[in-house]
């Protein structure tokens, strides 16, 4: 499958977002009771934020899925961890849908993290699921991700997890 990415519009894409954050298999990212307003604003917020921002993944034109890419450094792992020069923060979301695709999903994380180490500035790539997320661990360890420990978020715990571009091509063999 191939993907494209643009950036993501908080004002145009907010109706889109709100069905994808608010359905019951988007839990884990902790929006199931928000308004289309509270959505819209945060990813106003996102988009104003320097440390912060959110993509649209597009299959054939069309949205696919949510990307948000982070410095762990100043968002989400701010003093939990010990940053190193060239690490990235990521989280992803497949939406809903009635017709599952085989292997969508892993073809999307696939893509994210391709698309992620495209920067060379970008030399790991952090995430911090929650650490009742299975389905998200097995994904992530099939790119390359290594857990490290667990750590205590404000809204959750988490499973951190670490992938270097070397880590990714052993795992998926796509060149970073």
């Amino acid at each position: 499958m191939t993907f494209t990415f643009r950036p993501l519009d908080p004002l145009k894409d907010a109706e889109l977002l709100h069905t994808w954050v608010t359905h019951p298999k988007a839990a884990f990212w902790m929006m199931q009771d928000a308004k289309l307003e509270e959505v819209e604003r945060a990813y106003m917020e996102v988009a104003a934020d320097e440390h912060h921002h959110a993509l649209l993944g597009l299959k054939d034109g069309e949205p696919a899925f949510l990307m948000e890419k982070y410095d762990p450094a100043h968002r989400e792992l701010a003093g939990l961890y010990e940053p190193q020069p060239g690490d990235v923060g990521m989280h992803f979301l497949t939406p809903p849908t009635d017709k599952p695709v085989h292997g969508f999903t892993r073809s999307v994380i696939t893509a994210v993290m391709a698309h992620l180490f495209e920067d060379p500035a970008t030399r790991r790539v952090v995430v911090e699921p929650d650490v009742h997320n299975k389905a998200v661990h097995a994904l992530n360890e099939a790119v390359g991700f290594v857990a490290e420990r667990e750590i205590q978020k404000p809204e959750k715990r988490a499973l951190l997890s670490f992938c270097t571009r070397a880590q990714f091509l052993a795992a998926t063999g796509v060149p970073a």
